[in-house]
Parts: C-alpha cells; structure tokens; sequence
C-alpha cells in the first residue's frame, strides 16, 4: 500500500518544518526533546475519552526511589463490585521522552473502549536514568500492582501488559521476566510497534531510515542516551530477539506499521514467538508509520488500532473469568 495521503501531507509539514529550521529531536537537550515531544501531542492525537475517574498513583521502586503513574478507571453501571481487569501500560519515547500525558488519550481509550482499568506508569527516563532502571521501574510496577491492585478495585488474576515503541519492549520483557521469576504471567502482551533488536541492521531500517516519523538518526540518539556501553545491545531486556527461549509466555497482539523503521524487527519477534508455542497474532497497519496510535487526529487507522487492541484485551480478560460469568 501507498502512504497513507493524509500522513504523506504531515510528514511533508514535518520534513517543511525542519528545512525552516525546526530542529529534530535528536538536535535538542532532553529537556527540549521532552517538551517538544509532549507539546506536538496536543495538536496530533484526538482528545482523550471520558473515564470514570484517572487517579494519581506513586510506585515504590527497588532503590528507594518513586516513580509516578496514572490509574484509568472506565466508566461502566455498577454491578455487584466485581473486581476489574486491568492493563499495565508503558510509553514509547525511546526510553528519553514521552510520559503519562503523552499516552493519556491512548490510555483513556483503551480503558473506555475495553473496558478495563489501565495503569500507566511514568518510569525514570534516559540520559539521567541509563539501562536497566527502566527495565527495573517496569518489574516494580508490575509487582506493585499484583500486590496492591485488589485495593483499586482490579482482579490482579486478570492483568495484562504492553506499551508502543520502547514500552513495548519493556511489556515484553516482563513476560520473559515473569516466566523466569515465577511470578504470574500476564493474560496477554500486546506490543505496539516493538523494539525487539540489538542492532538496527533490516531491510525496513534501510529503507525507512529517513522522511517515515522515526528517523534513523533519532533512533541512535535515544540508545546512546539510554545504553551504559555495546554489551547492553545483546542483554535480552533492551532486545528480546536476543533471548534464546520465547516459550511459556502471554499470549501476544502485535500491532506493526508498513512504513515503520521497526517493522522488520517486530515480524521477527512475532515469528519467533510463534514458533516457540505462543499464540501470537500479528496485525501490520498498511499505510502507516511508527507512533500512528497517537496520531488521532491526522489517521483514522489510530482509532482502529485502539479498537483492535481493545477488542484482543476484552476477549483475554474474559477468557480468564471462571465459568459462567463470561
């Protein structure tokens, strides 16, 4: 399939915008990338569906530290006080940007569209968090919530996790890490355009490295941030391709975009899953480029994708409901 029209006409903006002298993320500070990355968020996604409530959270976290995080409880009749399931939601942003207002529309709509609750966590970001405090924030949360979800209300039998981008990877790799844990395993993984490789070394990373959103320059700038040194590429936690064993772990719902650098990668963690027993379904959104779940308000495919999610999520938690009340 061709471009989307309506997302050729942005990144024509885009590509405008910096031959004018806007700069590219990966030109800025941090800080600069950070604003610039939550601002656009107000002009390109649509405004966020109505909940029953989005509560302020604070996560403990194995040094010492706390990071923040949302809870997204949807709007549904009462009925009898049944505990609610829930996602464990990560953002993308290369693990140096992005954040619990970045996703808040995503996140709404998975939890109205679900339904379900979903706790969006803030974990601490690069260049002044290096791997794998990500990676630890995520398992922290992941561990808060099996303890302490039945007191907001969530069936912490229920519990599923993902995130786009770099949330993706750290949705994945708690998966790996519950299965090594012995912890509980979510009901279902769904990853949003994952980074699943230690190198970016494909035939979409070729083809794509510039002028498709995600630039192949900015790429690199958010892994130099986040990396400590070259072995970090080949741990499992920043790359699960590099994983030997994908078996025993959640079902998986992989959402892909044609014109994504990351396409090629994300096909082959889908096959390598599948491969190792787990059901995995894999979804490739023709005409679209990474971060396109965020960009409700140029693609119509942003709704769609939220919808498909919603619908692999409802039809997980149910499945987990014992018999008769599905």
């Amino acid at each position: 399939m061709p471009l989307d029209p309506d997302l050729a006409a942005f990144l024509e903006l885009v590509e405008a915008g910096i031959a004018n002298g806007a700069q590219p993320l990966h030109e800025l500070s941090s800080a600069q990338a950070r604003a610039q990355y939550d601002n656009s968020t107000l002009a390109l996604d649509a405004e966020g569906m109505d909940v029953a409530s989005a509560k302020s959270i604070v996560i403990p976290c194995r040094d010492g530290n706390q990071i923040d995080a949302r809870l997204y409880i949807p709007a549904i009749p009462a009925h009898d006080g049944t505990l609610l399931p829930a996602l464990l939601y990560f953002h993308g942003g290369g693990y140096c940007v992005g954040g619990l207002d970045s996703h808040d529309s995503l996140c709404r709509a998975l939890s109205a569209l679900t339904p379900c609750c979903v706790l969006s966590v803030a974990y601490r970001l690069a260049p002044e968090h290096k791997f794998p405090t990500a990676v630890d924030d995520a398992q922290d949360a992941y561990l808060w919530l099996l303890s302490n979800g039945s007191t907001c209300g969530i069936d912490t039998q229920r519990i599923a996790v993902g995130g786009d981008s770099a949330g993706g990877t750290l949705a994945t790799g708690l998966t790996i890490a519950a299965r090594d844990e012995g912890w509980l395993q979510p009901v279902l993984q769904v990853l949003l355009y994952p980074c699943t490789s230690a190198w970016q070394d494909t035939g979409s990373h070729s083809r794509l490295a510039q002028g498709y959103l995600l630039e192949a320059l900015t790429l690199q700038w958010m892994f130099s941030n986040y990396l400590r040194n070259a072995e970090d590429r080949t741990d499992w936690r920043f790359a699960p391709l590099e994983v030997v064993d994908l078996s025993r772990l959640a079902p998986a719902f992989i959402a892909l975009a044609e014109y994504d650098p990351l396409v090629d990668e994300g096909v082959a963690y889908a096959d390598r899953l599948k491969a190792a027993g787990v059901s995995t379904q894999l979804k490739v959104y023709e005409g679209m480029t990474h971060d396109f779940a965020r960009l409700g308000n140029i693609v119509n495919e942003a709704e769609l994708v939220r919808k498909d999610i919603s619908q692999a999520l409802a039809k997980a938690f149910s499945s987990q409901l014992p018999e008769g009340e599905n």
